[in-house]
C-alpha cells in the first residue's frame, strides 16, 4: 500500500522496436482513445475531433491525420499523431462536458504496424479466422478479432494493406507469428 503523501513514479512504456521488412512496417507512437458514447456524445465530439464517426458497423473514417474506427455500438477507437494527445484529450473533454460518455486514453497500451504487399491477406489469414478477401473485408473495414492467440484491431487501409493495433504486451508474439508465416512467402 502506498503512503498517502507519496508520489508514485509514472511508468512510461519503452518504445516497441522491430525491424521493418518489405511487408511489415512498425508505426510510430500514436494518440489512441477509446470513446464510448451515444449519438449526443458523437455529435458533440465530432467538432473537436474533426473526423467523422461512422454509423456503419465495422467501418473507419479518416480526415487528415486522424482516424475513427467503429469497434462496436457506441464504441470508437480514435487515432492521431502522438504529439496531439494532450490537446485532443482536452478538446474532447470540453466538447463532451455534460454528455454521458467515457473517454479513455489507451495510447501506451497499444502499438501498431502495417502489413502490406501482394501477400498481406495471406500473411494475416495464416492466423486470423476472418475471411480477409477484399470482397468480404473491403478497404476501410475494421474490427476486433484475434491473430493466433492475441486480440487485435484489424483495419484494411488499402487493397493490399492492413493496419494492426496490438496490445504492447502481445506485439512480440504477433510479430513472431507473422514472421513464421512469412517464411512460406519470403524464404
Amino acid at each position: 500500500m502506498a503512503d498517502a503523501g507519496r508520489i508514485l513514479p509514472t511508468v512510461i512504456a519503452t518504445p516497441w522496436t522491430v525491424a521493418a521488412t518489405p511487408w511489415l512496417t512498425p508505426l510510430p507512437p500514436a494518440a489512441r482513445f477509446i470513446l464510448h458514447g451515444g449519438e449526443q456524445a458523437r455529435e458533440r465530439a465530432s467538432g473537436a475531433w474533426s473526423a467523422a464517426f461512422s454509423e456503419v458497423a465495422c467501418r473507419a473514417s479518416v480526415a487528415g491525420t486522424r482516424a475513427t474506427l467503429w469497434l462496436g455500438p457506441d464504441e470508437y477507437l480514435l487515432l492521431a499523431p502522438a504529439e496531439e494527445s494532450a490537446a485532443i484529450a482536452a478538446d474532447l473533454e470540453r466538447a463532451l462536458a455534460g454528455s454521458p460518455h467515457a473517454l479513455v486514453d489507451v495510447s501506451h497500451r497499444q502499438t501498431a504496424m502495417t502489413i502490406s504487399g501482394p501477400h498481406a491477406e495471406a500473411l494475416l489469414s495464416g492466423a486470423c479466422p476472418l475471411d480477409l478477401e477484399v470482397g468480404e473485408f473491403p478497404v476501410n473495414m475494421c474490427t476486433r478479432t484475434v491473430f493466433a492467440k492475441a486480440d487485435i484491431v484489424l483495419w484494411r487501409t488499402a487493397a493490399d494493406g492492413f493496419h494492426l493495433e496490438v496490445w504492447r504486451s502481445f506485439s512480440d508474439y504477433v510479430t513472431a507469428v507473422l514472421t513464421e508465416i512469412a517464411r512460406g512467402y519470403f524464404p
